[in-house]
């Protein structure tokens, strides 16, 4: 059994445990944007294709201690690298350094190329070449104060890129924050499902797949292991049989609105290209003019933060949200996602849970609001 690491965001850690949990992983461990496990090759494949709030699996090569880059080089030179690939394949280091031994954090990783292309020309004569775009090797140097740890991508192209998105709104929702949000907001998939903002479609696509029992996976053509010498790809051709063998049909309406027709566009698009188009119903609407609902909704929202609007415009528009939920969705639950916490005070409805995510760069927050007749105004 192997150590293997996930990651993931900020926010998501506790979401990703459960999924491990879920896939049969061993001896799980919360760290910070990552969840360590254990298994074996099968776990690794499954992982890759069924983890819908990882961001990449890395496989540990090796450890050691240094006490300057001579020991980097030296201590990684005497790992057997022609295990991990062959001289014809193209690698590539990511370095993620937190050490008072190096004033450039991406100087070990020239340290480590050095031992690398060094062993493979005193071994065979030749040396495999460094490729930053599309290599087929991934390997990550994490040094921490005095301490080495090289692992190996698994990933690669990093497990947010789903496959099924062919265009892009403006600021579109990363798909593991999306996907980790659905599961956040516990909607249990029977109550019809509603983004109102829905750029892209990415929240209404993760929320129907979730319910469809989609694996994240489903679209994608390429992961890293695929590239390693002991890849078995009739392995991964069982996992995929069985994980796909799960799919089932929806038991709700998943429905995503957006007020700009090109927006619509793109979201329909990517609809169409994971195969959903029959599952998600679409629309071009205007969320402040909302007539009031017959039917108790889920409502998951991503209004815009505004970082292009004025002030007034933007906390006026949360104002006109508050006001919409009110008014025409009593007795729905809702959830929205926002980084501008002076915007958010504007909806004038309390929270009943909160909880801290980011969104790229951006602090996020999570709210949900439970509307009854007669909610009590308050803050963020």
């Amino acid at each position: 059994m192997d150590r293997l690491l996930a990651k993931t965001l900020h926010g998501l850690e506790d979401v990703l445990k459960l999924e491990l949990e879920s896939l049969g992983a061993g001896n799980i461990r919360t760290g910070k944007r990552s969840v360590s496990f254990e298994g074996g090759k099968e776990l690794l494949y499954r992982a890759n294709y069924s983890l819908r709030t990882a961001l990449s699996i890395l496989k540990p090569l090796c450890s050691f201690n240094i006490s300057s880059d001579k020991d980097l080089y030296t201590k990684s030179l005497e790992y057997p690298w022609e295990k991990v690939m062959s001289v014809g394949q193209t690698f590539y280091i990511v370095p993620v350094v937190h050490s008072s031994l190096f004033r450039h954090t991406a100087y070990p990783a020239l340290v480590l190329k050095d031992a690398i292309v060094d062993r493979f020309r005193k071994i065979s004569g030749r040396r495999p070449s460094v490729e930053q775009k599309n290599p087929d090797i991934v390997l990550n140097c994490h040094i921490s104060d005095k301490r080495a740890d090289i692992s190996i991508d698994s990933t690669v192209i990093p497990l947010f890129k789903r496959g099924y998105r062919l265009k892009q709104a403006e600021a579109p929702l990363n798909e593991v924050l999306a996907a980790g949000i659905v599961r956040l907001s516990g909607w249990d998939m029977e109550k019809p499902l509603l983004d109102p903002m829905c750029g892209s479609g990415t929240i209404a696509i993760e929320a129907a797949m979730l319910a469809k029992r989609i694996p994240p996976g489903y679209y994608r053509r390429f992961f890293g292991f695929m590239n390693w010498p002991d890849y078995d790809l009739s392995l991964f051709n069982r996992i995929k049989e069985e994980e796909n063998s799960g799919i089932i049909s929806l038991k709700t309406s998943v429905t995503c609105r957006d007020i700009s027709p090109e927006t619509v566009k793109i979201a329909r698009a990517n609809i169409k290209n994971a195969g959903l188009e029959k599952d998600i119903k679409t629309g071009i609407a205007d969320f402040l003019e909302s007539e009031k609902q017959e039917n108790e909704l889920f409502l998951i929202i991503n209004p815009p933060y505004g970082e292009r609007l004025e002030t007034d415009d933007i906390c006026g528009m949360y104002s006109g949200i508050g006001e919409r939920l009110k008014h025409a969705y009593t007795g729905s639950e809702t959830w929205i996602l926002s980084s501008n916490i002076e915007a958010i005070k504007h909806i004038g409805l309390r929270p009943s849970e909160k909880i801290a995510l980011y969104n790229g760069k951006l602090e996020v927050r999570l709210l949900k609001f439970e509307l009854y007749s007669g909610s009590k105004k308050g803050g963020a």
